[in-house]
């Protein structure tokens, strides 16, 4: 882990996506945070230790689904599906399905392993899973202000995590999409999809993959705006419940908490999020091949 000092934290942005605002300032006290992402080689040692089952890989339960056929209710996640040429980008469905079978020891479904990518973010884990971890280790998942102080390493107000040009002397800094979305994908530095961590540059606090590569769920349930307290406390009690409640789809009864950082699948022209700013909602229970973690403490 690495010592993130205390200091106020210029959050937010109006250049790009209306989540993003208003820009306000937080004070945020002094932390530590996980170096990179959590990997598959550290996730697997804490199911072995542990005999933890993540929520991709337990039995469904019919009465949470009305009206499907039990057949289909089986295990697994999202998987992302390269599409064969150019689609409607205001549809998701067309480069998401739901995989039987799929979870963090197969990625992709029954077949695909973590064999060779023990050094990678740990992906297919839903809040819970991480959560489960970060107790597990002693640590807690970091909130949407502790997650931005840190990812902006000591920048007051620039645009990526390392400066305002997002490619300084032509280097590529964070694992993004490289080509046209969502069916051609040149690679980051020859990685298609996650990369191992640390391949590329650490920001000036010295952490890595702090954008790109995988989206971290923080603790901090979603909201359209920026709430803004005077400074960075947890959420519990019956505020932590109204939050909650505030933060469920329209149609769900699932909370959705804050992801930041962007991934591998992230480009210019469908999701220009690989910022320290940017911000996603996820409902608890999802687990996708984007979506990672990192633990504070």
């Amino acid at each position: 882990m690495i010592a993130i000092p205390a200091g106020t934290l210029r959050m937010g942005s109006a250049e790009f996506y209306p989540e993003e605002g208003p820009v306000h300032e937080r004070v945020v006290d002094a932390f530590e945070l996980d170096v990179h992402p959590v990997t598959n080689e550290e996730f697997d040692a804490f199911v072995t230790a542990s005999g933890y089952v993540t929520v991709a890989e337990r039995e469904l339960d019919p009465g949470d689904f009305a009206g499907a056929d039990p057949v289909d209710l089986v295990p697994g996640s999202m998987v992302f599906t390269p599409t064969s040429g150019p689609v409607d980008l205001r549809s998701w469905r067309h480069w998401w399905r739901w995989q039987p079978g799929a979870s963090w020891r197969e990625p992709a479904g029954p077949g695909s392993s973590i064999e060779d990518r023990l050094r990678h973010p740990v992906v297919q884990v839903c809040f819970e899973d991480a959560s489960a971890y970060a107790r597990w280790s002693g640590k807690r998942l970091p909130t949407e202000v502790e997650w931005e102080w840190a990812a902006r390493g000591g920048l007051v107000g620039a645009r990526f995590a390392w400066g305002d040009d997002e490619r300084p002397d032509g280097r590529l800094m964070a694992n993004t999409w490289q080509g046209s979305f969502p069916y051609r994908n040149t690679g980051a530095e020859g990685w298609v999809g996650t990369a191992p961590v640390g391949t590329f540059p650490a920001n000036g606090f010295g952490l890595v993959d702090m954008t790109g590569t995988v989206w971290e769920w923080t603790s901090d349930y979603f909201a359209p705006r920026h709430r803004i307290p005077g400074s960075v406390t947890p959420d519990a009690g019956p505020r932590a419940n109204l939050l909650a409640s505030a933060s469920v789809e329209p149609g769900s009864r699932i909370p959705r908490r804050v992801l930041k950082g962007g991934s591998h699948l992230c480009s210019a022209e469908y999701c220009f999020r690989y910022r320290p700013a940017a911000r996603s909602a996820q409902s608890e229970d999802t687990a996708t091949t984007h979506i990672g973690f990192r633990c504070a403490r």
